[in-house]
């Protein structure tokens, strides 16, 4: 029978991942003859198993799945997270082989007493607790003479742990392949390998669904989103670009798919004001009125204490924009510094100062200091004759319907960015570098400005999500017709991860991204938005 292309990236993936297990693991060396040849033996079974009997993934509503996924929910959820050993004598085959990259082999005897005597052994003391990326999850059935008699469970997984009582941290995360045979009509964990184990928290690439072009049409058809572009960023480098769906019908969307992604204009436009305060030519709190007045605030005295630093933290005192006004006058609602007001117009005051005092428009500001250094081709803040359009994705409603394409040819300092998920992401990494930003201007970038929203706070030019464990997350996110975009950056990591769409209501599927990429973070940022 032929395999289908998920089931062979299996196969592969077990040849590469248990070859370097038998061939390269340091115990070796020092092992006995009984573990080596445990090692042989476990591996040509995976690969008779693979190589024989594999016939491809089954669906997620399959009863199969389901039965695999109840039984690894008692072993971990329940055996592994409460320290009930009773779900593990249950499930493991008195024939386990257990194969972990960093503690070695064990059998079913071993296992159970390392169990009780380890992570279990002093629950009020150390506590660790096990989560499956459930989209990482891969299931294949085992035939013989069309009849199953087994299964195979390729997944990811993280480890949190708890340490006298203190608050829960992220430990590690690990791939693994599981075989579960039927015996006498009980399912039963037989083989388990445990392996490329990371104690740096990552943005998760795992196999799932978002790597499964026919299921990522279905789900993407399922919430009417034409185009979705992900971006992951991990240890400082743009590890994966994913774009999915159609720019038109029957034109599949490219990976370098140009979006327009609104507000994450903002972002730059910030990065461009803080390599000129890094460079000396400008000052974060100086008054703008130095270099620019618009005419609406001129009369008003309030005009003379606003700063860069105010407009970039959203303190400027505008509202978002002028228009939303009767008088459709731009005007100070309150005092420059005083409290938190999100503004695409402070962006634009800081626009037209920059441009008046360097006498350059912003995309020409933008090319010298960032899009030309990062070489990123396919950015900037208006339509010319350089734009390719036959890759852009245009605006759509939440009813299928596209909006007319705007192509502006005047800079927007806060809307209305050109660019692709490599781009923008080779940009974020190298915000998280602080390429050409001081270490004073950093900080500043970093640190709280003031309290946004939801118990967020502004940074310059980012919000800032702080996760129970610690770490932070500088985040931005656009919102126009026919478009939905969301960046977050780990600095202290230097993992990120970028989100595109190209309708209206694009957000309804950031929820099933953010938690399968972010985990518990992902989780920690839904709980926050959704929070009263």
């Amino acid at each position: 029978m032929e395999l289908d292309s998920s089931a062979e990236s299996v196969i592969v993936s077990l040849f590469i991942n248990l070859s370097r297990v038998f061939l390269f693991y340091p115990a070796f060396e020092k092992s006995s003859m009984k573990n080596y040849k445990t090692v042989k033996k476990t591996l040509i079974t995976f690969l008779c198993l693979t190589s024989t009997f594999l016939l491809g993934q089954v669906e997620e509503n399959s009863d199969l799945y389901e039965t695999i996924l109840s039984k690894d929910s008692l072993l971990f959820d329940v055996g592994f997270n409460t320290c009930d050993i009773r779900q593990f004598e249950n499930l493991l085959s008195a024939n386990l082989d257990f194969l972990h990259d960093k503690d070695g082999i064990s059998n079913k005897k071993e296992f159970l007493y390392n169990l009780r005597n380890g992570l279990c052994g002093s629950p009020d003391k150390y506590q660790s607790r096990r989560e499956l990326i459930k989209e990482s999850t891969q299931i294949f059935p085992l035939y013989k003479n069309d009849t199953v008699y087994g299964a195979i469970q390729n997944g990811t997984h993280r480890f949190y742990e708890t340490i006298a009582g203190k608050q829960e941290n992220f430990a590690s995360s690990a791939k693994f392949t599981n075989v579960w045979l039927l015996e006498n009509g009980q399912w039963k964990l037989t083989k388990s390998l445990s392996y490329d184990h990371q104690t740096d928290f990552e943005i998760t690439s795992a196999t799932s669904i978002f790597d499964n072009d026919k299921e990522m049409g279905k789900w993407l058809k399922s919430h009417n989103i034409p185009t979705l572009g992900i971006g992951i960023i991990n240890s400082g480098k743009l590890q994966q670009i994913k774009v999915f769906g159609e720019l038109d019908k029957g034109t599949t969307a490219p990976y370098n798919t140009i979006f327009n992604v609104a507000s994450l204009a903002k972002p730059v436009t910030a990065v461009i004001a803080l390599k000129l305060v890094s460079l000396g030519k400008w000052d974060l709190d100086e008054p703008i009125f130095n270099y620019w007045t618009d005419p609406d605030v001129a009369d008003d005295p309030r005009n003379k204490k606003l700063t860069t630093r105010h407009i970039l933290s959203h303190q400027s005192g505008f509202p978002n924009w002028r228009y939303s006004d009767k008088s459709k006058k731009l005007n100070f609602q309150f005092s420059p510094g005083t409290q938190y007001q999100y503004s695409g117009e402070g962006m634009e005051y800081l626009r037209k100062a920059l441009e008046s005092n360097f006498k350059k428009s912003l995309n020409e500001m933008a090319t010298d200091l960032i899009f030309e250094p990062l070489s990123m081709t396919d950015t900037r803040y208006i339509w010319d004759s350089t734009t390719d359009d036959t890759r852009f994705a245009k605006g759509f409603d939440n009813q299928g319907n596209s909006y007319e394409t705007v192509k502006n040819g005047t800079p927007n300092g806060a809307d209305d960015l050109l660019t692709t998920i490599e781009d923008y992401g080779k940009f974020l990494v190298s915000v998280m570098n602080g390429d050409g930003i001081s270490e004073e201007v950093f900080a500043d970038m970093t640190s709280h400005q003031v309290e946004s929203t939801k118990g967020k706070h502004f940074g310059l030019g980012f919000e800032i999500y702080d996760f129970k464990d610690g770490q932070y997350a500088l985040s931005h996110g656009g919102a126009d017709k026919g478009a939905q975009t969301i960046v977050f950056i780990f600095p202290e990591t230097k993992n990120g991860l970028i989100l595109f769409t190209n309708v209206d209501d694009g957000y309804k599927v950031y929820e099933k991204l953010l938690v399968h990429y972010l985990g518990e973070k992902g989780k920690e940022v839904m709980k926050i938005e959704t929070s009263e």
